[in-house]
This record gives structure tokens, sequence and C-alpha cells, in this order.
């Protein structure tokens, strides 16, 4: 999405365009070849530009009409090709100002030429990484948190990537928080008004307690909204998922099935894998990374040592661990296979993530590999018995090596990772970004110190309100203190 924008631009903002005299240009659609190409241009000077490459001397085409046209050089005249060409005025365009779209063919040559000639108009330049974006959000055109899903919708890899992010883009998440921003004003606009204006009784009775009532339930809205287990960061950024277990149990055999590459060595020889293997998937529309990590076990070899090492703080920081055990060394005996299983998964987590009762199904899959090295009625004997074993996680029998199995495994892994993400669309619209959740819990310590102060100093928690209407103003982009005085004085008769 380009680099984040500068702080004087948030500080700045108040929803009108921003004064520029430069025009930029870029080209706005993907590099390579391809079949047609859309070059952007913004700002005074794109008229002129427009005039000059279409030939247009008398009038502008008129407004969102496609008009097919030569573009030629402005200087030389010549022909560079023949396309599309739009015109957005001021102030119904992507930023707010006159802009122009070159709809051409996508040849190199031909996206080079233009932009060159586009180069040639008097004060046009070109465009910085995010600019065209920056000067919507200075325009009013977007908000913060639209411009991160405009962002993330860009990158999105996966349909429930491309779900959230279109969801945030179209502001769902800034009119939540804008709904908070705006209450939060009422609140800080009425205690501020109960300071200066009580003691002339101009105030009406009940002020504070409407303020109360509306702290009380932004309070447990935010905390509601925070308690979501970081499921949008998680779908935004890929569930971390690792497969972890002793050597030679198949790990390394998984994460080629899985991604259906040789994407790791698979030996016989116990220990090869020492180093963590990371690859991306697409995990029936959400976005997964899985890691294969070295055999759990202790070893004199200190590069293995690091690598065991590493495996066990990548399954401290996983959101779902693969724990792949070899079939062939679970006992037979049902009681005694659960407790082997019970036993061979605390040995994988770390001592501080060891559970005293079960393991949580939404983050812990057991799979039993190799099952084509078992008689036929031991492995159904072992599927059966352990299905029905309590204190256990969800168990998958497989085979790597004839990819028995896998169609079951694949889709109780699809269950568990949808779990940990949730469906984009339903509900309210969750956190996505690591930066809301610290200004909004940052929001939930600024409330709590109105509800510390209220009774004490009312000054001290009418900063309070003002600290949390700060924090949310960093996440929106919006917030000044104008908007707390029109609120004042549309509310109250003071002076009147």
């Amino acid at each position: 999405m380009g680099p984040s924008l500068p702080w004087r631009f948030l500080a700045t903002h108040d929803g009108a365009p921003v004064a520029d005299a430069e025009s930029i240009f870029a080209l706005s659609s993907g590099h390579g070849r391809c079949g047609v190409a859309v070059v952007r241009a913004t700002g005074p000077a794109s008229s002129t530009a427009l005039r000059s490459m279409a030939g247009l001397t008398r009038c502008l085409p008129p407004p969102r009409a496609a008009l097919l046209r030569s573009i030629t050089d402005p200087q030389s005249k010549e022909v560079l090709d023949r396309g599309l060409v739009l015109w957005f005025p001021a102030p119904h365009s992507f930023t707010g100002e006159d802009s122009v779209e070159f709809h051409i063919h996508g040849g190199p040559a031909v996206i080079s030429a233009v932009l060159q000639a586009l180069g040639r108009v008097p004060g046009m330049r070109p465009a910085e990484a995010g600019e065209f974006t920056r000067r919507a959000f200075q325009a009013g055109k977007l908000g913060l948190t639209d411009v991160e899903g405009l962002g993330d919708l860009i990158h999105a890899e996966t349909e429930a990537q491309r779900r959230q992010a279109l969801r945030q883009m179209s502001g769902e998440l800034g009119r939540l928080y804008q709904d908070w921003t705006d209450r939060l004003k009422l609140c800080l606009a009425h205690v501020e008004a109960f300071i200066d204006f009580s003691e002339d009784e101009l105030i009406e009775d009940g002020v504070l307690d409407q303020v109360d009532r509306l702290v009380s339930n932004l309070q447990a809205e935010m905390e509601r909204h925070l308690k979501d287990e970081r499921r949008g960061e998680r779908l935004r950024s890929g569930v971390q998922v690792v497969i972890a277990g002793a050597t030679n149990a198949g790990k390394s055999s998984l994460l080629n099935t899985l991604c259906q590459r040789p994407a790791a060595i698979v030996s016989p020889i116990a220990g090869t894998t020492r180093d963590v293997v990371e690859t991306a998937l697409d995990i029936g529309g959400f976005p997964v990374v899985l890691s294969d990590t070295a055999g759990l076990r202790e070893s004199p070899d200190l590069v293995e040592r690091e690598g065991v090492r590493r495996a066990r703080e990548r399954v401290e920081q996983a959101d779902l661990t693969l724990v792949v055990v070899d079939c062939a060394h679970v006992p037979t005996d049902v009681q005694e296979a659960a407790a082997f299983l019970q036993g061979h998964l605390r040995s994988v987590l770390p001592a501080q993530a060891k559970p005293e009762t079960g393991f949580p199904a939404d983050r812990f899959l057991l799979v039993l590999n190799k099952t084509d090295l078992l008689p036929r009625e031991q492995k159904q004997k072992l599927d059966g018995d352990l299905s029905r074993s309590s204190g256990l996680p969800p168990i998958c029998l497989i085979s790597c090596q004839t990819s028995d199995g896998l169609r079951d495994f694949l889709a109780v892994l699809h269950r568990s990772v949808k779990n940990l993400c949730g469906d984009p669309l339903a509900g309210a619209p969750t956190l996505t970004q690591a930066r809301h959740r610290a200004q909004l819990q940052q929001c939930a310590v600024a409330l709590a110190q109105y509800q510390r102060y209220r009774d004490i100093d009312l000054a001290l928690a009418a900063e309070g309100v003002r600290l949390a209407l700060t924090s949310l103003g960093r996440i929106t982009g919006r917030v000044g203190a104008e908007e707390i005085l029109d609120i004042i004085f549309k509310d109250f008769c003071i002076g009147k």
C-alpha cells in the first residue's frame, strides 16, 4: 500500500481537499504485459494533459464517459496509441481533484511512451508510492481505516481476506469508530459545559448522569470489540500453523503433501530438518502460514539443538499446532494409546502452555501418520477407539505416502482454521490492525479514568474522555477541538 501516512496529515485533516500545486501521474494497473493498462493523473494539470494528449482543443469530454481517442505526445504530436480517456472533474474523483485516466494497450513500450509523455506536460510529475491514496485521505474521500482496507484488498490472496478487506474498505469499521467518536464528543461537550456553566444554572439537570450511561455503554462495546481473539488480525496476516513432533514422524512429508511440492527435504535419517521451513497456503479460502520444524528430541549436535529450540519457539507462537505421530508407535490398547498420545502432546508443548485438563480443539490437531504400514483391522480399531477418547484434540489418521485419509484431514484442518478466523461477513466488523487494538486499549484505559475521577475531580474525569477521543482519532485520522465547540453551542443555549 505504500509508505505509512505522515502524522502531519493526520493532525491537520479536516475533511476538506488539500491544495497542492503539483499534479501527479502513475500506472494504476499491474506491471507486465497485459491487454489493457490504466494510467491515471490527478491534480490541476490533469485537464491540460487530457487536452494536449487526446487532441481535445475545444472542450473536455463529459464526466465519467469513455471517449475513444488517439493518444499523442504533447510536444511532437506523435501518435503513441489509440485508447479510451475518462475525465473525472473535482470533487467527484478518487482523490477529490481533477483527474484523468488513459486506458491504453498494455505493452511495456506503449506504457513507457505514455508515461514519458505525461512527464512532459507542465506541472506533472511521477507519483510517489501511495500518493493517490494519501490525497484521497487528505480530501476526506477515505478515512484511515478505509485506506488500510484498500491496501488489504490490493494484497488479498484468499477469498476470506478479500471479503474482510472489502468490508473494511466500504467503511463499516470506520463507521463503527466514527459512531464511538461522535458519542465521545457528546460526552466531552456535556462534561465541559457542566464544568464551565453549571454554577450559572444554565445546564439542565441529569447531564452528567447521561454522560455516565454513555461512557459505561461505550466501555462495554469496546471490551466486546477487543475480545475478538485476534480473528481479524489473524485473517489479515495468515493463521500460523506449525507442524511439530518427534523425528521421523513424517512432518516434512506432511508439509510437502499439503503444499504439493518438495518444499522440505524428506529422508529416513532422523534429524534431517534442522531449521523452520515456511510456506503460505490457501486452505478453503483462508490464509495459512505453514511451518515445518525440527524433530523434538535431545541431541548432542549443537545445530540440531538450535533447530529444536526454534521449533519449540514456533509452537509457542502458533495459532494451531499439528502434532504428527508415527502411528506404529501408538499402543494397540485404547487406554494405553490415549495415555501415550496425551504424554506425547505434553512433550511437544512448552512448559508454560501445558493445559491441566484436555487440549483445545481449535489449537491442536493430532495427525497419526504412516497408516499404510498398519494392518487394515488395526487401523480401523485405532480410528474407532481413539475417536471416543476424551481429553484429546481431534485425531486424523493419514498416510502421506498413499494420501489415504488426506481428504478428511483437510476438512478438519479447514474447520479449525475457519474457527480461528471467523466469518469475515458475519457480525460486527473485527479489528484488523495491531495499531487499532493498541489505540482502543488506550481508549478503554482513558474511559476508566473518567469513571475513577467522576466524583472526585470532574476536570480530570473530562481529561479521560478527551484522551479516549484522541485515541479514537488516531485510528480514524479525524479529531479536532472545533467539533467539540460545535456540539457545545448546538446542544446548550449558553449565553442566550
